[in-house]
């Protein structure tokens, strides 16, 4: 919100600028929060960070890197994930003030053990972030290329760090979906076929069933949605219908798909007969019941 300017007699007095609206997404959890109180705790993190995303977010360009169907035909041919790190519209002032909050707002709700906390705290502070986030980007097994051999390495944020991989795929999604609004829209996207993101190789972590009944995976890095087959398992891609196990809310508007060869499980939003789109962060926290519900049944996510 903009200071009030002084106003002198003889002029109009000008109106204040008011703050911004609170998002739709926003609104959707502060009523799931007041619905659900034992959802608060995970619903207010999510406030938290989203106010942080969407101030950073703002200021992200939309990335330069090329796009035809040639390229996405070339690729999806050889399975290999389009975008690189370098295309990536990264800002070192924004990385840092994300990858610091996000560690902030995780302590701060016990979700980031205070060794942790201190440790990514230093990584933030490093000269060396950018390396540390590059080699973070390519160390999804399913991509194509691995961390430059002589990328620097400090003794903290090494790979397999499971705190700074937690704090670096929610500080790295404002950039990582700007990205992902280039490639979402093109025509070519439709015959990407593998069970990674066709733009940064991550994993998906949830799904979206169209109102045309088709299932599309987002990507947990960057949310980029893309079409797979409904009933096959993308972890181990087991596609025996019989061993895949199928359970959702009371009133239909989530689903899990469960798979009793790898024993892993994704959630998906219905959205067949709903009345908003998918909302990542709030269909996060919302699901919650569905993953405690997934796990006594012995899988896990």
């Amino acid at each position: 919100m903009s200071d009030p300017a002084h106003q002198l007699p003889a002029l109009p007095v000008k109106p204040v600028r008011g703050g911004r609206a609170e998002s739709r997404e926003v609104m959707e959890l502060r009523a799931l929060r007041a619905r659900q109180p034992d959802l608060a705790d995970a619903a207010d993190i999510h406030l938290e960070l989203l106010e942080l995303f969407r101030r950073v977010q703002g200021r992200v360009p939309l990335p330069s890197f090329e796009i035809t169907s040639e390229i996405l035909s070339r690729h999806g041919a050889s399975g290999h994930a389009l975008l690189r790190f370098e295309d990536v519209p990264l800002e070192l002032t924004d990385l840092r003030l994300l990858v610091r909050q996000t560690a902030d707002v995780l302590h701060r709700f016990g979700a980031l053990e205070a060794g942790d906390h201190e440790r990514v705290q230093r990584v933030g502070r490093n000269a060396e972030l950018v390396a540390v986030t590059g080699r973070w980007f390519y160390s999804n097994p399913d991509r194509h290329a691995p961390a430059a051999a002589d990328s620097p390495r400090l003794d903290d944020g090494m790979p397999g760090d499971a705190a700074l991989d937690q704090v670096l795929i929610l500080a790295m999604r404002p950039f990582l979906s700007r990205c992902a609004e280039v490639l979402q829209q093109h025509p070519g996207l439709t015959n990407w076929t593998r069970p990674y993101c066709a733009l940064c190789g991550g994993e998906p972590d949830f799904a979206v069933i169209t109102p045309a009944a088709e299932r599309h995976l987002m990507c947990g890095r960057c949310t980029l949605h893309w079409k797979f087959e409904p009933l096959t398992c993308p972890h181990c891609l087991n596609a025996e219908q019989a061993r895949i196990t199928s359970f959702a809310t009371s009133d239909g508007q989530y689903r899990v798909y469960a798979c009793d060869v790898c024993r892993r499980y994704l959630k998906a939003y219905d959205g067949r007969r709903a009345l908003r789109p998918v909302m990542p962060f709030l269909d996060s926290v919302a699901t919650l019941p569905l993953d405690a519900a997934a796990m006594q049944r012995g899988y896990t996510g």
